[in-house]
């Protein structure tokens, strides 16, 4: 892929996890527990680092959290994302490769625990209250159940991406 054109996708990348972020930002919670969401934002990280590579969807994703915090978050905000989204996206690095295109939604339900542990992790270093663990079941439940589901979605995304030739 010419660098340009690579370059152009990555960007477009940005701008389309960017927008799921900010519209899922607006939604109602999913669940009455704080940090419980769907992250369709990871769909495109996911469809990235299939399509283009791992650097370039890490690229995609600290782009897409640094905006995300400009546009809609805090200090606070930044270090939850950034937590979450380092351990989500190492743990992606190291199983993508493991498991076939049809198995990806696994590497998101892996991805989606990670995530959890990373952002319970920042919490725990900003409240300093170790009792926050404690959401860790209902967090890795979640996590697991909307893995799947952006897993499934990456899925099918980059199969009709790799279709029309945009890949």
């Amino acid at each position: 892929m010419a660098k340009t054109r690579k370059l152009a996708l990555m960007a477009l990348f940005v701008a389309i996890a960017l927008t799921i972020f900010m519209i899922e930002s607006q939604l109602p919670p999913i669940a009455p527990i704080p940090g419980v969401k769907l992250g369709l934002a990871n769909v495109v990280t996911l469809t990235a680092m299939l399509l283009l590579g791992r650097k370039e969807a890490g690229a995609i994703l600290a782009v897409r959290i640094l905006m995300g915090t400009v546009f809609a978050g805090s200090p606070a905000s930044l270090l939850y994302s950034a937590a979450g989204g380092f351990l989500a996206y190492l743990v992606m690095c190291l199983t993508v490769k493991h498991f076939a295109e049809n198995q990806l939604w696994i590497v998101s339900a892996l991805a989606g625990v990670a995530h959890n542990a990373g952002q319970l992790l920042a919490c725990v270093l900003i409240v300093q209250t170790p009792g926050v663990f404690a959401y860790a079941p209902i967090l890795a439940a979640s996590g697991v159940i909307t893995g799947c589901f952006t897993g499934f979605a990456a899925m099918y995304l980059t199969r009709a991406l790799r279709k029309s030739g945009t890949s």
